[in-house]
């Protein structure tokens, strides 16, 4: 008698374990809500417009420099590309140094973008 009590004892656990691994699982893959690692603000729209063309390049360099300061007063970092961008910007209006300026920006941020902020730096007389 001693076994069958024993067995059913064993069978009632094992039954349970399916479930418990289930739970754990589940409780597992809850959502976390961590906040976003980059802030994109207007980048986006404004690499759009960089590409459609309907917007000078000094309204543009407006709105991403404004764009940044809402990212910094946020305590937030802007996005990969953003500085580079911002740096074609002045390139493509004359102000070389504060294209130099963004490019080493984009390179300290991201330093797997090391080559092409070189090379956008060598490019940087010509407009881009």
């Amino acid at each position: 008698m001693d076994r069958a009590i024993n067995r059913n004892r064993l069978f009632s656990i094992g039954a349970a374990l399916p479930g418990i691994a289930a739970g754990l699982l589940l409780a597992g893959c809850a959502p976390t809500h961590s906040p976003p690692l980059y802030q994109w603000d207007a980048y986006q729209p404004q690499v759009y417009e960089y590409f459609k063309g309907e917007k000078g390049p000094d309204a543009q360099i407006e709105a991403l420099e404004a764009a940044l300061e809402r990212i910094r007063a946020k305590g937030s970092m802007p996005p990969p590309g953003f500085h580079a961008q911002l740096g074609m910007l002045y390139s493509s209006v004359g102000k070389t140094g504060q294209a130099t300026q963004e490019f080493e920006a984009e390179k300290a941020l991201f330093p797997e973008s090391s080559a092409y902020m070189d090379f956008l730096m060598k490019k940087k007389s010509k407009p881009l």
